[in-house]
């Protein structure tokens, strides 16, 4: 290792550092792709890999990790955890179904877009694990098929989580590593997600909503559930909204107060942790906060974690410049040209693979362009199009995001399996759709 360096010289045996990197790297994706190994412990060895190769040393290791996302996804969904307790999320649900009189379809609009709002401002993943429950019971009520719901809200989460920075964790990575904040997200991203989601919904009606019916008697038995039982903590909700309006703030002036987002995540989840469990035991607030605790996706935040490190390896050897440098030169230098390049590769890679890997893969190869392009901020069209790509990219397939897989392991659960290849054949179409959309708004916008 060069002193002072992150790049190694040399590797266990003799072995070139930038092989020896980018084999551990591949082996890396075909065994995620494969879902035989929790992806968590996938990433972790390949972590331990680059470190015990002499690619990196800790020290270097460190420094690839991003905590800046580790601690916004880790402040989120401890707020989170801690806000479903009051019930406010079946709340919505039910009010949403009532609001239309338990009409099939009209339940399922209403469900796709508070999905997809919940997906903005929370996460796609801890919204479609409180809302996929609830959209089971309803379907179950009303003796209609749950997977035109299910798939609806599958799309709606990855589209609502395009909007801002803490929808998605791609956005989550790229905010963090090129300090774009909560309003450049919802500035440059948020125009274009509601027209992409009315654009998905039409041949979604075409499809099955036409075809969704119920009796009577099954529409009233929805309008017979009490929207006001399914809260059970009002204090608790009072605390819990007023904590997360709080912390949106806080995203929102962020470049004003000089915080970063993990600090205002972390702080509100300190915060709401506070406020409910003042003047509680010390026993119950030690199961509480257990309870909350337990509720955060460790096996995610370990994955970026060992993500982090194995992309970093990789970028210290000098090759994902060298792929930067391929890019530049197949489009020829133009940004129009690299942009809209980025956009679809990152649509149809993603859809193939979590697009988390890859988003942690493209971070530094952008990067790498910017003395080509003229500076940072000619880079925040690239910015833009990888987000876009990546977040919309994974409706693709079953596998192309964390949310698709959460909704599925409910649905197969309950009996309504939603199968790889069924689900592909409809959902990839939509995805294109999708990103043609994006094209037509990328070069409308930017260029």
């Amino acid at each position: 290792m060069t002193p002072g360096s992150d790049m190694a010289t040399t590797v266990v045996f003799g072995l070139d550092p930038q092989w020896f990197a980018a084999v551990v790297f591949f082996l890396t994706y075909v065994v995620i792709m494969t879902e035989r190994i929790n992806r968590a412990i996938v990433a972790l060895t390949a972590a331990g890999l680059m470190i015990f190769g002499g690619v990196l040393t800790q020290e270097a290791a460190l420094r690839g990790v991003d905590f800046n996302t580790l601690g916004l996804l880790t402040g989120m969904m401890v707020i989170v955890a801690i806000t479903s307790k009051s019930g406010i999320f079946q709340y919505l649900a039910i009010w949403s179904a009532k609001r239309v009189n338990g009409r099939p379809w009209g339940i399922l609009v209403m469900l796709t877009v508070v999905t997809a709002i919940l997906s903005a401002l929370l996460d796609n993943v801890t919204t479609v694990l409180l809302i996929a429950p609830v959209t089971l019971l309803i379907t179950e009520e009303l003796e209609v098929p749950a997977y035109p719901f299910l798939f609806s809200e599958i799309l709606a989460s990855n589209i609502g989580g395009t909007a801002t920075l803490i929808g998605d964790p791609p956005n989550i990575m790229i905010g963090s590593a090129v300090r774009l904040t909560f309003n450049d997200f919802l500035w440059n991203l948020a125009p274009v997600v509601p027209i992409i989601l009315v654009a998905s919904m039409v041949p979604i009606y075409l499809i099955w909503g036409r075809r969704l019916h119920t009796s009577e008697a099954n529409r009233q038995r929805v309008m017979d559930f009490d929207e006001g039982k399914a809260i059970t903590d009002p204090r608790l909700l009072r605390q819990a909204l007023a904590v997360l309006a709080l912390v949106i703030i806080g995203f929102v002036l962020s470049h004003s107060i000089g915080q970063e987002p993990a600090s205002i995540a972390m702080f509100g989840a300190a915060v709401l942790l506070l406020v409910t469990n003042i003047g509680v035991k010390a026993e119950e607030q030690t199961h509480r906060v257990h309870s909350a605790f337990s509720q955060v996706e460790w096996v995610t935040l370990f994955f970026f974690m060992g993500l982090f490190v194995v992309v970093h390896a990789v970028d210290s050897t000098g090759l994902l410049r060298l792929l930067a440098e391929q890019v530049v030169a197949l489009t020829g230098g133009v940004p129009q040209t690299t942009a809209m390049a980025i956009l679809w590769v990152s649509a149809l890679a993603s859809a193939v693979v979590d697009n988390i890997p890859f988003v942690a893969t493209m971070i530094p190869i952008i990067k790498s362009m910017a003395a080509t392009f003229g500076g940072h901020e000619e880079l925040l069209p690239l910015w833009w199009s990888l987000a876009l790509g990546a977040c919309l990219g994974g409706n693709g397939t079953l596998v192309g995001a964390s949310a698709n897989l959460v909704v599925a392991g409910f649905a197969e659960r309950a009996g309504h399996p939603i199968r790889f290849v069924p689900f592909m054949l409809m959902a990839f179409p939509l995805m294109l759709f999708s990103i043609l959309i994006s094209t037509a708004y990328l070069y409308l916008r930017y260029f």
